[in-house]
């Protein structure tokens, strides 16, 4: 059990994928639906138990995040908010475009049209019945308790709320709610994904669709790794006029932090290594300590890289043409809000997304289900992408800050002459 524990859900997203195709070729090669059929109805509970889930993510994390950032906010908490959103809203914008240029091109001929209906290709789960007009009745539903534009109203409501009453009582529930939330991800919807991968992928293969996923698959993931690092070079590049100093040499240093967070997959667990790097790269003591841990709750820059073109290549796959600029801007601007509440948990930045998906792009569970397949296989390049951009970020923040780190160690060195100490807060 701790074995199977200590595989990194990358490798289980592999194998869930390859078993998936395995079952759906050998199901069509014996002339039989049963196993597809079986997976499929897997698939359909897990659909629904996700469907039922995405408000009450988006409420249990949007809401106190949104309410953690506006607590004590002062001068340097705003400007480092304002960065990290202006960053991460950039590099969606820089990757649709790229999307929008490219994927004419590279996704050419990998577009299927049986994908864009599923219910006229794939097998259907045991217990479905279609009448005459075509509207599929299911055995088994989880109605959400709201719908998913609601629950991101609420959530705002609720987070901007909490950031402006003193009590912290509401807070401290939105937290419990959130930890709640966090688990269920963590021991029920995260560890049961492979399997519903798995099953999408078997019913695409015994429907023969499966080639045309693969194709999309190792283009996208091509496209997008090139994209994580011209955004890298672009950020350091700006942090280097910043600091008049050479862009590479402080991308150099940041690559500790790069390398760990290729294993961790997690943007918390590696603040020590990247407050560490950020520091011998020259960061200000007290503007590493301040930015980095809060960069990486908010700043999900190669995260929202991964997304936008993942989720334009899902659109681009199943309805045949690339989506438009004006039907993805919102999407990414809403997502720039969205990241900042993103839990800290293997794919839970595409958890998060999977409502603004639905609502804005009319994703339905076989989109989500590639969505989720396509975004986890770089889950770990989106974020040693987040992490490395935290130094550059924290060095622009710095270069913003002068003033106010001139005027703390003016009172800092007084505070020492006079021998009487002068509290002089840096926001």
């Amino acid at each position: 059990m701790r074995l199977i524990r200590k595989i990194p859900l990358l490798a289980w997203i592999i194998i869930a994928i390859l078993l998936g195709i395995l079952v759906g070729w050998a199901s069509r090669q014996g002339g039989t639906d049963v196993p597809v059929r079986v997976f499929a109805t897997f698939g359909m509970v897990f659909s629904e138990l996700l469907g039922f889930a995405i408000p009450l993510i988006i409420l249990g994390f949007i809401a106190p995040g949104i309410g953690s950032i506006g607590r004590g906010a002062g001068k340097l908490l705003g400007k480092a908010v304002a960065i990290a959103y202006t960053s991460t809203v950039l590099a969606g914008i820089m990757a649709l475009l790229s999307a929008l240029a490219l994927y004419p091109h590279i996704l050419k001929g990998a577009t299927a049209t049986a994908i864009s209906d599923p219910s006229a290709s794939l097998v259907k789960p045991y217990g479905v019945t279609v009448d005459a007009n075509g509207v599929e009745t299911l055995p088994f539903t989880l109605p959400p308790m709201m719908s998913v534009t609601t629950a991101l109203i609420f959530a705002f409501l609720l987070g901007l709320g909490m950031a402006g009453l003193s009590s912290t009582r509401m807070y401290d529930l939105a937290e419990d709610f959130r930890s709640i939330i966090e688990k269920f991800l963590s021991y029920v919807i995260i560890p049961l994904l492979p399997i519903y991968i798995l099953s999408v992928f078997a019913n695409m293969t015994y429907a023969g669709q499966v080639q045309h996923i693969l194709r999309v698959f190792g283009k996208v993931f091509v496209m997008v790794l090139i994209l994580h690092w011209v955004f890298l070079l672009i950020v350091y590049a700006i942090a280097g006029l910043v600091r008049k100093e050479n862009p590479f040499t402080l991308l150099g240093r940041m690559m500790p932090a790069y390398v760990t967070a290729l294993g961790t997959q997690s943007s918390a667990a590696t603040i020590p290594v990247t407050l560490r790097s950020a520091k011998e790269a020259g960061v200000h003591p007290r503007i590493a300590d301040f930015a980095i841990p809060l960069n990486a709750n908010i700043h999900l820059a190669g995260s929202m890289i991964t997304i936008t073109g993942c989720s334009a290549a899902v659109v681009t796959m199943t309805h045949g043409h690339t989506p438009s600029f004006s039907s993805m801007l919102p999407l990414i601007l809403v997502l720039g809000v969205m990241m900042v509440a993103a839990p800290g948990v293997p794919g839970g930045a595409v958890m998060t997304a999977l409502g603004a998906l639905q609502s804005m792009l009319g994703f339905n569970p076989t989109m989500i289900a590639l969505m989720i397949a396509l975004y986890l296989a770089q889950d770990s390049f989106g974020t040693a992408t987040n992490v490395t951009g935290d130094g550059a970020l924290a060095t622009i923040l710095e270069g913003m800050s002068r003033k106010q780190l001139a005027t703390t160690a003016t009172a800092s060195t007084n505070s020492v002459n006079s021998a009487t100490p002068i509290l002089m807060p840096l926001a």
